[in-house]
């Protein structure tokens, strides 16, 4: 009985899953059709002779190549400093004791109920007013130190042992070294979790660089 209820139940995830990847199946083989193909009635499920003529036309005079690369060089340095960043903040946040350390962490939760597209219009008056307009330093900037990731690190880096870092401080090591050695492996999970997070919100950012960025040669 068992055997059999596990079957089932299987073959309807395996079914739930095709019918989850079939669209996404369906555009990869479209995208493999000559042009015209796909509007076919009733459209067919595979190309009749397989092309590869829409991805020569798409890098070719799409443009696309050099948007692929650019973005992907953005979501990789915003990913890379922004992790680095946030684990900074959420460790001092939560096992470094300095004045107002609390209020300051409220009012970061606080400004977490505000969109983001709140605060576009005055971000891009001060990034203009400093001259990072139509630069990538200005796409980057916002992205590097979020609120969400300082949370996140946050919550992680509270439950980590206090002890361990006291035993540190005790055998003279510094702070930088007991991040760096210490908390910083111990953060591992957290921060592969929010390097993820981190990668697909800054290549999937589509406004703030479209607001930033008004030269189209960039």
């Amino acid at each position: 009985m068992k055997y059999w209820r596990a079957v089932l139940v299987n073959g309807m995830l395996w079914l739930a899953a095709l019918l989850a990847i079939a669209p996404l199946l369906w555009m990869v083989s479209v995208s493999l059709m000559h042009s015209g193909e796909a509007s076919n009635y009733p459209p067919p499920l595979l190309p009749v002779s397989p092309s590869l003529d829409c991805y020569r036309e798409l890098f070719r005079s799409g443009g696309f190549g050099r948007a692929f690369l650019v973005s992907l060089g953005l979501a990789t340095m915003s990913t890379l400093v922004s992790t680095l960043l946030n684990a900074l903040a959420g460790y001092g946040f939560a096992k470094l004791q300095f004045k107002g350390r609390d209020r300051l962490f409220a009012l970061l939760l606080g400004a977490l109920v505000i969109p983001g597209q709140v605060g576009m219009l005055p971000l891009f008056l001060m990034l203009k007013q400093i001259g990072l307009v139509n630069t990538w330093a200005g796409v980057l900037l916002p992205s590097l130190a979020g609120i969400f990731g300082i949370f996140l690190v946050r919550q992680y880096a509270a439950g980590l042992p206090g002890e361990l870092i006291e035993a540190a401080r005790i055998d003279g090591a510094g702070e930088w070294r007991i991040f760096r050695v210490i908390v910083l492996p111990l953060l591992t999970p957290v921060l592969v979790t929010l390097a993820v997070l981190s990668f697909l919100g800054s290549w999937n950012d589509f406004m703030w660089p479209l607001i930033v960025l008004t030269d189209g040669h960039l």
